[in-house]
């Protein structure tokens, strides 16, 4: 059995065991790096360690601690009832005004982790008030970066279109923006029928409230804690104006989102320590651990060369429109656990044997590639999924975690085969 089978088959009991024992399967995931790097790929902990995402420990640190201190001293709350203001009571608007503000950020240039890190605490917190599937609230969010993430300006389109003019492929940047919009679109909006969207037309909030009471309430009376929760006080002008400062610094200035939240976090917590004291112990520990441990293994995967050879085994296929299919699903499958443009820049040269023949449409081709390698950032394994897990207020970690990971399951089986049958089989470029 060649290491890259055995690494792979590691993998599948890493699952296995961390859904039948209830065990933190990014703690299995680290023992099984250092087993496969040790006893399989002659790696020593410098090769082990090189896959450890440093960057997203920082950013899932830097977030979930900052907007712990944004709920404690109240301004989650005030953001709630601004939010219901700006839409006139109308809760079934608020998840797609998460879907455009995502896409809005990510199209004009936003890193989509960024522009995840920065809309779905608040989003989530607005889903824990009223009731909200977090589900569908941080699909929503996700899809909506995905949505924009491939605009000429932004930073996937123009990696994208520079490997495609790198690799001397026909492309079309219109195309491939608008395929991963629409894609997005559609999916979020099936999304928003199947986890209760349309229950939410029948309810209107009332911004006084502060219990997630609909308008059936009004009339009652508003308690005094909600008048409280209206108010905008010291800290929580100075955690707004903190949000604000993050939004420009990583947008910009480019600046590390993980690490400004971090210092953004310390300074606040220096002049307001009483509501800033528990938010260290708020950070999402436990998810921070599993999603650092699941993606270190990864890289162990990609230091031994197992994606690298998963692709290639793809790529030789004699008949070209299965192997595109199943490029798809390799880029969806690695993707959801690893960086999509990297998936991105590895698997589009994979592609350019089949596509020079003339057999395959390039700009389909490639379409299909950049919908199915970023589409399944809501796993909970990718940046963006874990952003949403670790941001999400009041829930049941574990169990939203297996929603998002059936959730994100389904999207891996299904959407591959949808955009292969409709942007490659019909041979557009």
């Amino acid at each position: 059995m060649s290491a890259e089978l055995i690494s792979i088959l590691v993998l599948v009991v890493v699952f296995v065991i961390a859904t039948t024992r209830s065990i933190n399967m990014g703690a299995l995931a680290f023992a099984a790096a250092f087993g496969i790097g040790e006893l399989v790929a002659d790696l020593d902990a410098d090769g082990i360690f090189a896959g450890f995402p440093g960057d997203l420990f920082v950013v899932l640190v830097g977030v979930t601690y900052l907007f712990a201190i944004a709920r404690a001293n109240g301004t989650t709350d005030w953001l709630v009832h601004a939010s219901i203001r700006l839409v006139g009571g109308r809760i079934a608007l608020i998840p797609w005004v998460m879907f455009v503000i995502t896409g809005a950020l990510t199209a004009i240039g936003a890193v989509s982790p960024a522009a995840v890190a920065i809309v779905a605490p608040i989003a989530l917190s607005f889903a824990a008030r009223y009731g909200i599937s977090p589900l569908l609230m941080g699909a929503m969010v996700v899809h909506g970066a995905q949505g924009g993430g491939f605009s000429p300006i932004s930073i996937y389109g123009s990696i994208v279109n520079g490997i495609v003019e790198r690799e001397h492929l026909p492309g079309n940047e219109l195309f491939l923006f608008l395929a991963s919009l629409v894609a997005n679109l559609i999916i979020a909006a099936v999304v928003f029928v199947l986890f209760g969207g349309l229950k939410l037309t029948r309810h209107r909030a009332d911004d006084s409230s502060s219990n997630g009471s609909t308008g059936d309430d009004r009339g009652k009376g508003a308690s005094p804690e909600s008048h409280e929760d209206t108010r905008l006080t010291p800290p929580r002008m100075a955690t707004l104006i903190a949000l604000v400062a993050l939004v420009v610094a990583v947008l910009g200035f480019d600046l590390d989102a993980g690490l400004t939240a971090v210092t953004l976090a310390v300074v606040l917590s220096a002049f307001w320590p009483d509501t800033s004291r528990k938010a260290v112990s708020e950070i999402a520990w436990p998810t921070v651990l599993l999603i650092c441990g699941v993606i270190t293994y990864v890289g162990v995967l990609e230091e031994m060369g197992t994606i690298k050879w998963a692709g290639e085994g793809v790529g030789d296929i004699g008949v070209p429109l299965l192997a595109a299919v199943l490029l798809c699903y390799v880029g969806a499958i690695v993707s959801a656990f690893a960086s999509s443009v990297g998936i991105m820049g590895a698997l589009i040269p994979l592609a350019v044997p089949f596509l020079v023949q003339g057999e395959i449409g390039a700009v389909g081709m490639i379409a299909a590639l950049a919908v199915s390698a970023t589409v399944v950032d809501v796993s909970p394994f990718s940046t963006n999924g874990a952003l949403v897990l670790a941001a999400a207020p009041d829930v049941d970690r574990e169990r939203f975690f297996r929603q998002l990971m059936i959730y994100g399951g389904v999207i891996v089986a299904v959407v591959p085969a949808v955009v292969w049958l409709v942007l490659v089989v019909p041979g557009f470029g």
